[in-house]
């Protein structure tokens, strides 16, 4: 069976965080989102990966991100 995409509200129930906190994940941190036209989507096991390996513990080392550079994609789907 297939994975379920996820939308930023589901998501975020999964981690227990506020919505708002997946944005800037994906800016600071490199959260691993897919964009499809104007929705974020997800698969909980990419981001459970995320997390396990520490990546959403680490700080942001690109200026441009910390400066507030728009949301852009991850990952390309297709």
């Amino acid at each position: 069976m297939t994975e379920r995409w996820l939308s930023v509200d589901e998501i975020a129930l999964h981690l227990g965080v506020n919505p708002d906190t997946i944005y800037k994940w994906i800016t600071r941190k490199s959260m691993p989102a897919h964009k499809l036209g104007r929705l974020w989507k997800f698969l909980a096991s990419e981001v459970d990966q995320w997390v396990k390996g520490g990546l959403a513990a680490q700080e942001p080392t690109d200026v441009a991100v910390r400066k507030g550079a728009k949301l852009r994609s991850t990952k390309k789907l297709g």
